[in-house]
C-alpha cells in the first residue's frame, strides 16, 4: 500500500511537467520573435564562461607557481571574454564562424571515419556516416557564406529545440494526469 502511495504523491505533481512545457514553449517563442536578444544572451553567457575560465586557470597557475601555458591561457580567456564584452556583434559573428568551421571540419571527419573504416562497418552504417558528414559540410558552408542567416539558424535550432522539448513536457504531464486517473483517490491510512 505504501508504494502504491508513494507512486500516488508522485502522480498528483502533473503539473509540473506541463508548467515546465508551458514555460520552455514561451522560451522558444520568444527567441523566435527577437533573434536579435537571443545572440545577445548566448554571447554574454560566452564572455561571461571565458572570464570565469580564465579567472580560474590564472588562479590555478599562480598557486602552482606555473608561469607556463596555463597562467597564458587564463590571461587570454580573460582578454577573449573582455572583448565579447565590449564587441558582442563581432562576437556573435565570431561565434557563428566557429559553429561553421566546426561543422566543416565534422563532416570531413565523419566521412574520413567511413571511408577508413569501410571494411569493419556495413555499408548502411557507412552510408550513413557518409551522408551526416556531407549534411554536416554543407551546413557549416552555407552558415560560412551566409553568416547572418546562420545565425538566424543557430536561433532557429534553439527554438525549434525549445518548443519540440515543451510539447514533450507537456504531452508526459498529460499521461502523468492520466495514469494518476486511473489510479482512483487518494486514500490515505489510519
Amino acid at each position: 500500500m505504501s508504494a502504491l502511495l508513494t507512486v500516488r504523491s508522485r502522480l498528483d505533481h502533473w503539473w509540473v511537467f506541463v508548467v515546465r512545457g508551458l514555460l520552455v514553449i514561451a522560451f522558444g517563442l520568444l527567441t523566435l520573435l527577437w533573434p536579435q536578444i537571443t545572440l545577445l544572451v548566448l554571447v554574454a553567457l560566452f564572455a561571461t564562461f571565458c572570464v570565469l575560465d580564465g579567472v580560474t586557470s590564472i588562479i590555478s597557475a599562480v598557486r602552482r607557481k606555473d608561469w607556463g601555458w596555463h597562467l597564458i591561457g587564463g590571461i587570454l580567456s580573460i582578454i577573449v571574454g573582455f572583448l565579447a564584452i565590449m564587441w558582442p556583434a563581432s562576437a556573435g559573428f565570431a561565434l557563428v564562424l566557429l559553429i561553421a568551421a566546426w561543422a566543416i571540419m565534422r563532416g570531413v571527419l565523419d566521412i574520413s571515419a567511413a571511408i577508413s573504416l569501410r571494411h569493419e562497418l556495413n555499408r548502411q552504417l557507412e552510408w550513413m556516416l557518409i551522408i551526416s558528414g556531407i549534411v554536416s559540410i554543407l551546413f557549416g558552408a552555407f552558415v560560412a557564406l551566409w553568416p547572418i542567416a546562420g545565425i538566424l539558424a543557430v536561433v532557429g535550432m534553439i527554438a525549434g529545440f525549445a518548443i519540440f522539448l515543451g510539447v514533450t513536457l507537456i504531452a508526459a504531464g498529460f499521461r502523468q494526469r492520466s495514469l494518476r486517473n486511473r489510479l482512483g483517490p487518494t486514500t490515505t491510512a489510519a
